[in-house]
C-alpha cells in the first residue's frame, strides 16, 4: 500500500501532534491552526507535524470538479515550514488511500508517525466517504488514546477564511480581499518565456510568465504588482488575459517592469499581485493602447508608492 510505504520512510524522533489537510494557500486560517499546533506541541513536549497531500482529493475523486490551486506543492511546503511546523509529511492522495476507513488511517498515523493527538478545524473529515468527522475522531481518540482539539473557523470582516473564499475573490479581481484572507499578497511565479515581441514594439517590453496551467488566476485585467528579480523588488504592471486588441485566444501573464533594463528570458520570476487597475479592453488603434499603458503605469506606481509592499 503506497501510503504505508510513504509513511514507513518517516522516522520521527519523538511522539507527534499532527494536523492534516491540503492547506492550499496556507491562508490565515491555516496559519492560526499551525500556530496552535506548534504551541501545544511545545507544551506537551511533542513534535509538531503537518500531514498534507500532493494532490487535491478532488483531483482523484472528482477530476471534473477539481479546483485550481492557490499554491503549488513546493510553495505550500515552504510556507508551512515558515509557520514553524517541525515536520511536513507529504502523502500521495490515491484511490487506495481514499478507501481506508478513518480508523485504518489513524492507525497508520499512530504506527508510523507516533501520533499522540490531532488539531483540526470544524469541517475536517478523513477516511472513506469522509466518515471521520470531528465527532468520529473524538470517539476514535477515546478508543485509541489520542487527543483531538477542534478549533473554530477564523473570520475576516465577517467572512470565514477558506481556500474557496479566496478563489471567489480572485474571480472577482478583489486583490485586497485576497490579501486580507491570505495574510499576504497573492503570488504567481514561473520561468520567463519568449512571447510575441509586441511589447518591445510598443515601447513597453514585457516578460511572459510561464505559469502552471492549473494555478488559480485573478480575473482578466491589468494589475499593479511587485516583481522580484535577484531578490530585489521592482514596481511592475501585469496584464492577465488574452490581449483582445491583437485577437489572441491563449491566456497570458505579461509583466512590464519599467525600472529594469536587463534580459529576463529563462529566469524564474515571482510577482505579488496588489491591486486590479482595470479590465482588459480592445483598443481601436495602437496609439490608444500605448496611451492607456502609460496611464496604467502612472496609476500603478501611485498605488504601489502609497501602499508599499504588503
Amino acid at each position: 500500500m503506497q501510503v504505508e510505504e510513504e509513511l514507513a520512510e518517516i522516522s520521527p524522533k519523538k511522539d507527534m501532534l499532527l494536523t492534516i489537510g491540503v492547506f492550499d494557500g496556507v491562508h490565515l486560517g491555516h496559519q492560526y491552526l499551525i500556530s496552535l499546533l506548534t504551541k501545544q506541541a511545545r507544551q506537551q513536549n511533542l513534535l509538531s507535524g503537518v500531514v498534507t497531500f500532493r494532490q487535491h482529493p478532488q483531483e482523484v475523486l472528482s477530476p471534473q470538479t477539481k479546483p485550481p490551486f492557490l499554491t503549488d506543492l513546493t510553495t505550500r511546503v515552504n510556507l508551512l515550514k515558515n509557520e514553524g511546523a517541525e515536520a511536513i509529511i507529504t502523502l500521495s492522495f490515491t484511490h487506495e488511500l481514499a478507501r481506508l476507513s478513518a480508523r485504518q488511517f489513524v492507525s497508520l498515523l499512530k504506527k508510523y508517525l507516533r501520533m499522540r493527538g490531532i488539531i483540526t478545524g470544524p469541517d475536517f473529515a478523513l477516511g472513506q466517504n469522509r466518515e471521520g468527522n470531528t465527532d468520529t475522531l473524538r470517539a476514535l481518540g477515546q478508543d485509541m488514546n489520542f487527543s483531538v482539539i477542534v478549533i473554530p473557523p477564523i473570520k475576516v470582516n465577517g467572512e470565514v477564511v477558506s481556500s474557496t473564499a479566496i478563489r471567489k475573490a480572485l474571480a472577482d479581481g478583489d486583490m485586497k480581499r485576497v490579501s486580507s484572507l491570505m495574510g499576504r499578497p497573492y503570488s504567481l511565479h514561473g520561468h520567463v518565456i519568449p512571447g510575441s515581441g509586441r511589447g518591445v514594439g510598443l515601447g513597453f517590453p514585457t516578460a511572459n510568465l510561464d505559469v502552471d496551467s492549473e494555478q488559480a488566476l485573478p480575473v482578466d485585467g491589468v494589475y499593479a504588482t511587485w516583481a522580484y528579480i535577484d531578490d530585489k523588488a521592482y514596481q511592475s504592471m501585469t496584464n492577465i488575459g488574452k490581449r483582445p486588441t491583437f485577437g489572441d485566444n491563449q491566456p497570458t501573464v505579461e509583466v512590464h517592469v519599467p525600472d529594469y533594463l536587463g534580459d529576463l528570458y529563462g529566469q524564474e520570476l515571482k510577482i505579488d499581485i496588489i491591486e486590479r487597475l482595470r479590465s482588459e479592453k480592445k483598443f481601436d488603434t495602437i496609439e490608444e493602447l500605448k496611451k492607456q499603458i502609460a496611464e496604467d503605469i502612472k496609476q500603478g506606481r501611485a498605488i504601489l508608492d502609497s501602499r508599499g509592499r504588503d
